[in-house]
């Protein structure tokens, strides 16, 4: 029994460092020539994400006074997110974050739901002047 275990022991270290060297024998160097107008796109499209969201995450509906409190206590408990206001008649609303897709805010929204229990994710309906 105890030389089945120490042939086992020393046929797994030995194949672990013959796999050792063999991963660590290669090495290379990369040369990427690329046209300079995919810099240029590249540009263009993190502009166009940046301006439009797909998901974000509601932390509050209610009066103004305690809109911009749980505004301020969003922005000292979290700095990754951006907030925002917004009024609906006759209530004010604290929006959070731009996600680009529904995992990602579900993501945010397991971290924010420790502080903020009533928070959920949604989708902004566009604009009827901004389509």
């Amino acid at each position: 029994m105890q030389k089945t275990a120490a042939k086992f022991f020393f046929s797994t270290v030995l194949l672990t460092l013959f796999t050792m060297t063999i991963l660590c024998a290669q090495e290379g160097e990369v040369t990427v020539n690329q046209d300079k107008q995919i810099d240029a796109l590249l540009s263009l499209k993190k502009d166009i994400n940046r301006t439009h969201s797909n998901y974000k995450i509601q932390i509050f509906n209610g009066n103004r006074s305690s809109a911009e409190k749980a505004r301020s206590e969003f922005r000292n408990s979290f700095s990754d997110w951006s907030t925002s206001m917004r009024y609906e008649t006759p209530n004010y609303k604290i929006w959070i974050g731009s996600f680009k897709t529904r995992l990602e805010a579900d993501r945010a929204l397991l971290t924010v739901k420790k502080k903020f229990r009533n928070a959920f994710v949604f989708k902004p309906k566009k604009d009827k002047s901004n389509p």
